[in-house]
């Protein structure tokens, strides 16, 4: 059966790259891997999750499909994440596979967000499989806080996972969701602490996804506030730094370190926006805080080909929205979106 012609527009972005239709070029894709998490951290997820089922999940062997279909196409930067990446069954056969994209030099780089859980036994894979830096996410230093944060998750395992990873050589930038009430007057010494120990650090706003068993207004804590706070006590320089993700850096002239800002709400970061994000399912979000989806999945299945699901890439980056319209306020204090972060990806 002959196949329907691609409309002018998208027929133009097959012969180039992933344009959208703000003249943004995706190069980054966020893969998260399961939705499953060791952790059930009080911002992102419900203490009692209902979770995929696993029959539900795409193969490792249709992500690594997808990621290179991705690839083919001009996405240079990978980032795995979850739930959480390092607790899917086989991960480093995916890791070991995407690897030769490195190699080639088609993929820039190859990267993680993780919650420092599983880091002690997966660190020297990771970089011997060209995994160079990760993020690591780190809300609190006091223990009995992290419990809390977290419900599940022991700060001193995730720090042992951390010394783990720097001894195998990975670079790591720690992410630190900043919660009123909660870790607000603490940033000020993570920062020392992440910056004492060669490690960027940067805060994150809260963001609306999914019902999490409370209110978010009693979360949010702008980060506007929080660095005219972090100006009380450090010098910080805007510089030009960047990684390809959201964050605005500072350096904090006392530490020497990089300091880094996602603020979704306060001052949103669409304008720049070169991601989208794949679910563990083969669902494609063009944006975080907007529902319309593409199914990659139907078309991966329906071929051994790539045809049908560039095409579907394609047609999907052609819809990408401008931006999203995330706002927590007390007239606004429910989900912007339904889904969870665990399984759009962190």
């Amino acid at each position: 059966m002959t196949q329907a012609a691609l409309p002018a527009h998208i027929e133009r972005m097959s012969h180039s790259s992933l344009i959208d239709p703000y003249g943004r070029h995706v190069s980054y894709l966020r893969v998260s891997v399961t939705d499953r998490c060791d952790f059930r951290c009080v911002y992102c997820m419900s203490e009692n999750m209902n979770f995929l089922p696993k029959a539900d999940l795409l193969t490792l062997e249709e992500l690594d499909r997808l990621c290179s279909a991705f690839i083919a196409q001009g996405v240079k930067k990978l980032r795995l994440t979850g739930g959480e990446p390092l607790v899917r069954k086989g991960i480093m056969t995916l890791v070991e596979s995407l690897s030769r994209h490195l190699k080639t030099g088609a993929l820039e780089e190859l990267t993680f967000t993780t919650n420092g859980s599983q880091l002690a036994k997966y660190a020297k894979d990771l970089v011997k499989h060209g995994v160079k830096r990760i993020n690591v996410s780190v809300d609190t230093l006091d223990a009995a806080k992290f419990k809390e944060i977290t419900r599940w998750g022991e700060l001193g395992k995730v720090l042992d996972g951390i010394k783990a990873a720097q001894d195998a050589g990975l670079q790591i930038k720690i992410n630190a969701v900043a919660l009123k009430g909660v870790n607000e007057f603490e940033i000020p010494d993570m920062v020392r602490w992440a910056h004492g120990q060669k490690m960027d650090f940067t805060l994150i706003e809260t963001m609306p996804l999914g019902d999490i068993d409370g209110d978010r207004t009693d979360q949010y804590l702008p980060l506007s506030h929080v660095r005219a706070r972090l100006m009380e006590q450090f010098t910080l320089e805007d510089i030009s730094y960047k990684t390809g993700g959201p964050a605005r850096y500072v350096r904090v002239a006392e530490t020497g370190g990089r300091l880094g800002f996602i603020t979704p709400l306060t001052h949103n970061f669409c304008e720049s926006c070169n991601r989208v994000r794949l679910t563990c399912t083969g669902t494609l979000y063009m944006c975080l805080g907007q529902n319309d989806a593409a199914d990659l999945r139907a078309p991966l299945r329906a071929s051994e080909g790539d045809e049908l699901v560039t095409r579907a890439i394609l047609e999907a980056i052609s819809r990408k929205p401008k931006g999203h319209d995330f706002i927590i306020d007390r007239s606004h204090n429910k989900p912007a979106v339904a889904r969870h972060m665990s399984v759009t990806g962190g």
